[in-house]
């Protein structure tokens, strides 16, 4: 319960939540309660992923699923916080990851309250094709609502530090340019989360390709241009 209290403080008090941030109020129960719903949301919506296929690749993408966000979270933490040091912000690390994690957790809350959408389109269509840029889509909206928190509450954390605030919205808007680039790669590197149905199940997949390639190979497919795998 005092985990969904959170989310519910993060999405109808934000302000507050952020404020909170600043004043370094209980940040390592805010982390908690943060890690364990995101990370059970992300896990439901990856078993919704998974299930085009079999319960082998909907145990495997509720399991990989997190381990995506939280891995992206990890590998760009640092540089958002030396970034943010080098032109005059007095966050701690722990600040910056809190802030992070409060924008994974967004994202997943998102995910999750898309997850009918996403079921009903599962259950209705066989195109394996159209799904699979349906989860695109579904990631890019969340993705988006979750870096307008995250840039909010730079804002609100920040308040009180020192000068430079232009250069550091600068820095946030490349950091969240390289977080994107990063995810999608350690995206197309856990591979698959949508299992194939003319294919058998794998846990991950050959490294080869982009993530980009295959999504505008995804459309041509739709689009009747040729036939992906």
């Amino acid at each position: 319960m005092k985990n969904l209290a959170v989310i519910e403080r993060i999405l109808r008090n934000r302000d507050e939540f952020f404020i909170d941030i600043r004043e370094a109020d209980d940040l390592s129960g805010k982390m908690h309660a943060m890690l364990v719903s995101s990370i059970a949301f992300l896990a439901l919506y990856g078993a919704v992923m998974g299930s085009t296929h079999s319960l082998w690749q909907v145990l495997s993408s509720a399991v990989k699923l997190p381990i995506l966000f939280l891995a992206t979270l990890m590998v760009c933490s640092p540089t958002l916080y030396f970034f943010n040091l080098i032109f005059g912000s007095n966050q701690s690390l722990t600040q910056n990851i809190c802030l992070m994690l409060t924008a994974i957790t967004v994202t997943a809350v998102i995910l999750l309250s898309f997850a009918p959408i996403v079921m009903f389109f599962l259950l209705t269509t066989s195109h394996y094709q159209f799904f699979k840029l349906l989860n695109v889509g579904v990631f890019t909206v969340a993705g988006f609502v979750g870096v307008r928190f995250l840039s909010h509450g730079m804002r609100v954390v920040s308040r009180s530090g020192s000068g430079g605030a232009g250069a550091r919205a600068n820095v946030l808007r490349l950091w969240i340019l390289i977080y994107a680039f990063v995810g999608s790669q350690m995206a197309w590197t856990l591979r698959p989360f949508i299992g194939a149905p003319s294919m058998q199940f794998e846990a991950f997949r050959q490294l080869g390709g982009s993530f980009y390639a295959n999504i505008f190979a995804s459309i041509g497919e739709i689009l009747g241009f040729f036939t992906v795998r």
